[in-house]
């Protein structure tokens, strides 16, 4: 089948798979749309809906596993805290690439940055009975907002759209000031609008949060990855930015699925400063008999969750942390590769009447990487998703990350191959002659 396809097909499959507002679905149901659609045309779609990793796990880190497994760690449960291994290269890691200093023994293996959010957004709404609310930095990943509503936990949001540089903090204040803060969350560089948070931006949270007493968590998923700065160069500046050069009341989120392409195992680390994790609250020892946040969120919180995270998984992490300390793996030139994908295809999306939605950092253009944002004209988010589905390109809709802007994000990691560049912009023509006034 040609495209467009039958707009009375994408109703049916989106009825039938139960999806009642295409603007509110999540990543995987916008790829069973796809899929389905795939299934039902033959048409082959170009899938931009989902952040799987493009590029082979690295090599250090499958042999270190092996080498593991062939040890006998599956017989064995991981301890708690991590493996030694793990604790030390992960500290000297965050040293390298972050110049922050982090304990091994703040470094606590997770499954998963997914398990790592979900775990502290419990353990930030039990230090203090008053702070019962996650307060998200928006546009953000979708999933960590189904977490909350899974926890029963209340959330806050705001659009960063309209509030960068100076306007942050003020924005920032009139929520920490009700008192009910628990913790503030964002991604940096930002899942879905690629945006780069500033030293100053970074102060600013650090500082307020430090004042009212909320946890930042920085989910640092794809480290390293402003390609803008040379910042793969361990032990040298440029650092990648971070809230942790400005207060340690913060939790770091470093994941092995996206710098290492490692995403298959599960694996990553909970990076908390010495002096969160060792803080005692009154409240974590009425609930679990132990005062201290960092033996609270161990022993208890990810002990009931999954009593340790892969053991082999983390000889994995551990020897990949190493060798790029140690310069023997370039994972940001490596990982580059995601800026290429998304200069190209970005090109295509502004040439056939898209605009990019998130479009700057301060003065500078917003950098090319693993996302970016595009609207189209006065199309709503859902009009915009709905219509490119019709053309064989799936996303998802800005809705769904908490944007209050119209558009979808891309996603750049599957564009693998020559041709599907070719097929996009055949695909991105034909939609613009079909939608000729929308983007006047």
């Amino acid at each position: 089948m040609k495209t467009p396809i039958p707009a009375a097909l994408l109703h049916a499959v989106t009825e039938r798979l139960g999806i009642a507002d295409i603007a509110r679905a999540t990543i995987r149901q916008s790829g069973d749309i796809a899929r389905a659609l795939e299934r039902e045309t033959g048409l082959e779609f170009l899938h931009l809906e989902q952040g799987i990793p493009g590029l082979p796990p690295q090599r250090i880190g499958v042999e270190a596993e092996c080498r593991a497994l062939q040890r006998g760690v599956a017989s064995q449960y991981p301890n708690m805290y991590g493996t030694p291994e793990l604790g030390r290269e992960a500290s000297r890691f965050i040293k390298a690439f972050l110049d922050v200093d982090i304990a091994p023994e703040g470094c606590v293996p997770t499954v998963g940055s997914m398990q790592g959010t979900f775990s502290v957004f419990l353990l930030c709404t039990q230090l203090d009975p008053a702070k019962d609310t996650i307060l998200f930095i928006d546009p953000g990943f979708p999933v960590q907002r189904t977490q909350a509503r899974v926890l029963g936990i209340p959330t806050q949001s705001f659009d960063i759209y309209e509030h960068r540089g100076a306007r942050l903090g003020a924005k920032l204040e009139s929520y920490l000031a009700t008192g009910r803060i628990a913790a503030i969350v964002y991604s940096n560089p930002n899942n879905p609008a690629w945006i780069c948070l500033t030293e100053e931006e970074l102060r600013t949270i650090g500082t307020l949060a430090e004042r009212h007493g909320a946890v930042v968590v920085e989910d640092l998923a794809y480290l390293c990855m402003d390609f803008r700065k040379p910042l793969g160069q361990p032990g040298r500046p440029p650092f990648q930015a971070t809230v942790a050069r400005y207060t340690q009341h913060c939790i770091l989120m470093l994941s092995a699925s996206k710098i290492f392409s490692y995403a298959g195992q599960r694996i990553a680390v909970a990076a908390i400063p010495e002096a969160l994790r060792t803080r005692s609250y009154p409240a974590l020892e009425a609930r679990y008999g132990m005062s201290r946040l960092g033996d609270a969120y161990v022993l208890s919180i990810l002990y009931a969750l999954s009593s340790g995270t892969c053991h082999s998984a983390q000889h994995a992490l551990a020897a990949m942390f190493a060798a790029a300390t140690e310069g023997r793996m370039d994972f940001v030139a490596d990982a580059s590769e995601y800026a290429r994908r998304a200069q190209r295809s970005k090109e295509l999306f502004v040439r056939h009447g898209f605009r990019i939605v998130y479009d700057r950092d301060g003065e500078e253009p917003v950098g090319d990487g693993f996302f970016y944002t595009v609207g189209y004209g006065a199309l709503t988010s859902a009009e915009l998703l709905g219509e490119l589905l019709r053309y064989g390109i799936c996303a998802i809709s800005l809705d769904s990350t908490g944007s209050r802007q119209q558009g979808i994000r891309v996603c750049v990691s599957q564009l693998n191959r020559p041709e599907q560049f070719e097929l996009l912009d055949e695909r991105l023509a034909a939609f613009a002659a079909a939608h000729p006034h929308e983007h006047l």
